[in-house]
């Protein structure tokens, strides 16, 4: 694979806290414009790598590269400014908000509001700006089908609505990677199939690259391009989801399955 085919190259990673490995030494790339998928139990590692590449934790060793950029040391709030955006395992919006306000909040690091120039900016472009962010979001609040929930607080929202408000600030985040950490879990059938049209549509229609992490793996195999398997920190497995499927390492750690295809009985 050459450099420009590769939005997110993951380099020996590995994760380690006191005694504890995370994650130990895992190498993978996302090509630009891919749907990703990570799979494995609880516990493999999973959002440990999300982490990783977010920049919420700084690996213990290895390198992380994001469109050729060494990102490895960067804090989270510079890996969003480069376009790393994500959702979360557990949701973080602001429940006493608006949808509509905790949407803007993505929109944060793109107002031009440093010190020197925000006499002149407020006196000047301020209402053009916010006409044009509002024009922005709006355009997310119509993809995601939640035009109607715009200015209910978000903390008065069913869970699957309130996973999808958090999506809408993700996006709104502009990021040319985006890292979605469970986002279907908790969700009924119906709305399963809204969220992974969203992202499907996120990725073919918007252009951005996605990572999932997803334990429906019907949702998985129906939507993924390509699958990387965690199992206790290490990289069992990556492929094209039929040869996931098909691994028999794959299938004992994720299905507990044994040699034979057989389930094991706890």
């Amino acid at each position: 694979m050459s450099e420009h085919e590769s939005i997110l190259d993951v380099r020996d990673v590995s994760l380690q806290f006191g005694g504890v490995r995370a994650l130990s030494k895992v190498t993978f790339t996302v090509k630009r414009g891919e749907l990703f998928a990570v799979i494995g139990p609880n516990g493999a590692g999973k959002t440990s790598m999300m982490n990783c590449i977010s920049g919420r934790y700084t690996p213990t060793q290895g390198r992380i590269f994001f469109k050729g950029q060494d990102v490895t040391a960067l804090p989270a709030n510079r890996r969003t400014e480069v376009g790393i955006g994500r959702t979360f395992q557990n949701l973080a919006l602001f429940g006493h908000m608006s949808v509509l306000d905790n949407i803007m909040v993505g929109r944060h690091h793109l107002l031009k509001n440093n010190f020197l120039t925000g006499a002149l900016y407020w006196l000047g472009g301020a209402q053009t700006e916010e006409l044009r962010h509002r024009r922005d979001v709006e355009e997310i609040i119509d993809f995601l089908e939640i035009g109607a929930i715009r200015k209910a607080t978000a903390g008065t929202l069913s869970y699957g609505l309130r996973k999808r408000v958090e999506l809408a600030r993700a996006i709104a985040l502009k990021p040319d990677l985006i890292l979605l950490d469970e986002p279907m879990a908790g969700m009924n059938q119906e709305e399963k199939e809204d969220m992974a049209r969203f992202i499907v549509d996120l990725n073919e229609e918007w252009g951005m690259t996605v990572i999932m992490i997803e334990h429906d793996m019907g949702v998985v195999m129906d939507i993924s391009e390509r699958v990387m398997v965690l199992d206790f920190g290490q990289k069992i497995a990556e492929g094209l989801p039929d040869e996931i499927m098909s691994n028999p390492y794959v299938r004992k750690a994720y299905l507990g399955e044994d040699d034979d295809g057989e389930r094991e009985v706890a």
